[in-house]
Order: C-alpha cells, then sequence, then structure tokens
C-alpha cells in the first residue's frame, strides 16, 4: 500500500484518537482528584457487557441499539457510584469500584461462552478496532464529545468543586450526591461510545496516561490539559505509525507507546526536580540499564528453557512413532506437498514467512500456506506473491482472501496489488462485504477476465 492509501486509512482513526484525548484526558484528571482511578475501566466493563447481553438477545454490535442498551446498563452503574460514596463510609468507594469491575467481567466471561464467535468478541472488546473506524463514527463520537464537553463547562464549577473537594463543596451548600449521578452519567455516554470502537483497554489508557503525566508536570488545570493534549497526541501517532509500519495491531501499540510516553516523562520530571541533577540522571540511567539486563536475561532464560521443552517434545513425539506434521489437514498433493511441508518446516526452523516466499515457485505450495497461515498479515503476504508468481491463480486466491471479509488495511493491500496486475482498478470495494452485489459483479468481472470458475472462500 502507497503512502497516500495508508494515509487515507489511518486518518479516521488519527481523528477519533484526537477526539478520545481531548475529552478522555479533561475527565481524566478529574477521576485522578477524585482518587477514583478504575472508574473508567469498571464502567467500560459495564459498557461492554451490556453490548453482550445485547448481542445475546439479538441485537448487533456496533449498532445505534446496542449503544443505547449498553448506555441503560451504564446509567444502572452510574446509579450504584453515586450511592456508594457517603461522607463517613468505612469501605473506601475505590473498593465497590473494583468489585462492580471484577463482577462485570466474570458475568461478560460466562456470558460469552453462549455467543457465537466469542472469543473474537472478546478481543473485539478488550482491544477494539480502531484503525478500522469510519468517518460516520468519528462524527458520531464528535457530536457526543461535543455535547458532554459543552454540559461540563457550563457545569463546572459544581464538578471542580466535588473533584477538588467533596466536603467543603457539600459544606458550601452544593448537592453532591445529585452532582456525582450526573458526572457519572456523562462519562458513561463518552465510555459507552467510546468501547465499541477503541476497546476497553485503549479507552482507559486515553482516560489516566494523559491525565497523570499533566499532573506530574504542573498543578494548574489549564495546564494540565494543555500538556495532557499534547503529550497524548504525540503518543498516539507514535503508536499508530509503528503499528502501521510493524503492521502490528494498533490499539496494543497505542498503549505501548504510552507506556514509554509514562516512563519517559516521569524520568524527565524527577531529573529536573532533583537536588542534584548530575546525581539523579546518573541513578536513572543506572535504574534504566539493570532494567534492561533483567529483561534481557528473563528473555534468553525462556529462550533456553522454550528450547530444552522443545527437544523433550520431539524426543517424546519420535520414541512414540509420532509424525512430526499432521498431513490430515493438507490438502496439496505429490511433490506440492512435499514443497509446501519443506517450506513450512524451514519456517518452523528459524526462516520468516518472508523468505518462505521469497523461494517459493508454485502457486499451490502457496495455498498450502495460505491454509495454514490464517492470520490476515501472513495471508495478504501470500497472495502478493502469488499474484507475482501466476496472475490469474494469484487472483483466484486473492478473491478467496478478500470473501473472508479480512480487516480494512489488509483487504485494501489485496486490492491494491490485484489492482496492480490488472492494470486498472478491479471495481471492489473494501468498504462493503465481499458478498455486496456491487463486490460480487467486479469479482466475476476478475474471474472473466482471468478466464477463472469460482473458488470456494476458506
Amino acid at each position: 500500500m502507497n503512502f497516500g492509501s495508508a494515509l487515507q486509512l489511518m486518518l479516521p482513526a488519527f481523528c477519533l484518537c484526537v477526539l478520545m484525548v481531548a475529552m478522555l484526558s479533561y475527565l481524566g484528571i478529574h477521576v485522578i482528584k477524585r482518587e477514583i482511578i478504575f472508574v473508567d475501566l469498571a464502567l467500560a466493563q459495564i459498557a461492554a457487557l451490556g453490548a453482550l447481553i445485547a448481542l445475546l438477545l439479538g441485537i448487533p454490535l456496533h449498532t445505534q441499539a446496542s449503544y443505547w442498551f449498553s448506555l441503560a446498563v451504564t446509567a444502572i452503574a452510574a446509579v450504584v457510584f453515586t450511592l456508594s460514596r457517603t461522607r463517613e463510609s468505612r469501605v473506601p468507594q475505590e473498593a465497590v469500584i473494583g468489585l462492580v469491575y471484577a463482577i462485570a467481567a466474570a458475568l461478560a466471561i460466562i456470558l460469552i461462552d453462549k455467543a457465537p464467535h466469542g472469543a473474537e468478541h472478546i478481543k473485539d472488546i478488550l482491544t477494539g478496532s480502531i484503525l478500522w473506524v469510519k468517518w460516520q463514527t468519528v462524527a458520531t463520537v464528535a457530536a457526543v464529545y461535543g455535547a458532554i464537553g459543552l454540559f461540563h463547562f457550563l457545569c463546572r464549577r459544581p464538578f471542580l468543586m466535588i473533584s477538588e473537594n467533596a466536603s467543603q463543596a457539600q459544606a458550601s451548600g452544593v448537592n453532591v450526591r445529585l452532582w456525582d449521578f450526573l458526572f457519572y452519567l456523562s462519562f458513561g455516554f463518552v465510555i459507552t461510545v467510546s468501547v465499541g470502537s477503541a476497546g476497553v483497554l485503549l479507552v482507559f489508557v486515553f482516560l489516566v496516561a494523559p491525565a497523570v503525566m499533566a499532573v506530574l508536570i504542573t498543578d494548574r488545570l489549564l495546564y494540565q490539559l494543555l500538556f495532557g493534549w499534547a503529550l497524548g497526541i504525540a503518543a498516539t501517532i507514535s503508536g499508530l505509525i509503528v503499528s502501521y509500519l510493524a503492521d502490528l495491531s494498533s490499539g496494543p501499540v497505542v498503549i505501548g507507546a504510552y507506556a514509554v510516553a509514562l516512563v519517559l516523562v516521569s524520568a524527565v520530571i524527577h531529573i529536573l526536580r532533583a537536588p542534584d541533577r548530575a546525581r539523579a540522571l546518573r541513578n536513572t540511567g543506572l535504574t534504566a540499564l539493570a532494567f534492561a539486563l533483567a529483561a534481557a536475561l528473563l528473555f534468553l532464560g525462556g529462550r533456553a528453557l522454550g528450547t530444552c521443552f522443545g527437544h523433550q517434545g520431539h524426543a517424546h513425539a519420535h520414541s512414540h512413532g509420532l509424525a512430526p506434521h499432521d498431513e490430515s489437514d493438507t490438502h496439496a498433493s505429490g511433490s506440492h506437498l512435499e514443497e509446501a511441508e519443506a517450506q513450512m518446516e524451514a519456517g518452523l526452523a528459524g526462516e520468516s514467512l518472508a523468505e518462505t516466499l521469497a523461494g517459493a515457485s508454485d502457486v499451490d505450495a502457496l495455498r498450502t500456506l495460505f491454509a495454514h497461515h490464517p492470520g490476515p498479515a501472513d495471508r495478504v503476504a501470500i497472495v502478493t506473491r502469488a499474484l507475482e508468481l501466476d496472475p490469474a491463480q494469484g487472483a483466484a486466491l486473492a478473491l478467496r482472501f478478500l470473501a473472508t471479509d479480512p480487516p480494512l488495511f489488509f483487504a485494501q493491500t489485496a486490492v491494491d496489488a490485484l489492482d496492480a496486475i490488472l492494470s486498472h482498478p478491479s471495481g471492489l470495494d473494501i468498504a462493503e462485504p465481499f458478498d455486496h452485489p456491487a463486490n460480487q459483479q467486479a469479482a466475476a468481472g476478475v474471474r472473466a477476465e482471468f478466464g477463472l470458475t469460482p473458488e470456494p472462500s476458506g
């Protein structure tokens, strides 16, 4: 995929991340001041639980009906959190929040067993699919955030008074319980609309990480907002770029970028505020070196143990007369089967898939590799190589891949490779499912151009 296509694909995700950083970092400052750090995680898990309940009731995920159902469940949680704050409570509110999160997570695990493709739903709920968002989703999030932002701006005085000192606010005549409920309810709106695209984990990081960095730097609210937005956007851009270049899932990589940013900001603040900066810099460097050495030792030790267990497994298999590979799932025959298995064995021995594909010379062997590599990143690489070796058979494999409705990034890569072979646009629209009439017509045109017959997907 060229830079222009990549930019066009990632621009909605970037805009959505900027909106989330702007809204969630502001709410994160309130959360830190109120010492209810895990309220976001709890509300996000409850919103996810609501979506799962709706799914089991027949309401598809990522629909307006699913959103409103999740919001209703989140509103119930807002009532619980509001009632859990009392002036003389023996149980900290954070304990109640943690219990609500654990209960919601346990219920979600129970319900996910009853849902079709449960593992996929769990992954979607936790990590989201922010790279594949559409402009319509960005517009919806912007509208909700704008309304909630305006509400918080107009009501900023009671919200800030309660966040700074709830007891003093109550003594001043502020109805703390009412404003707490409105805070949690508005918070629930933001979380519910965010979790569907970004997932539970990324939303939590957007809420806490920029606010933590900002609070470390300054005590003034305005400067906290500015620093939180600037550092959050920088970490987000870095994560998205790395995820694109390394072909990794965007949500976890962005979280990793925030982890790096938190460490760097903490180290810089520690050095700048230390009475002896030279000594603080030296100690920070030594600490970083110690952690790096510990990580290297753990990695090397783990690799050594893994190699030992691997040798023991092979010895056990040979002692019982077991073959190292199960050939029942392989559909190739004769020399093609042997070539494909040899390539896969080479990959298991340490050769990367890219090196395996570079040495491949037969499309039938690539079909076997395709069957053994369900990941979209691997499959699109196999499709691209197949198109280079045999355009007609590669086109058939490309259509087979697109029939699985892979993530948009990989679907676009396959379509770009197919268009390059055709020397004209194929007409395939990755924004629509493969079984959409327009895509079926475009696929029929590709088959006709190469003289292909329809091939079953899988």
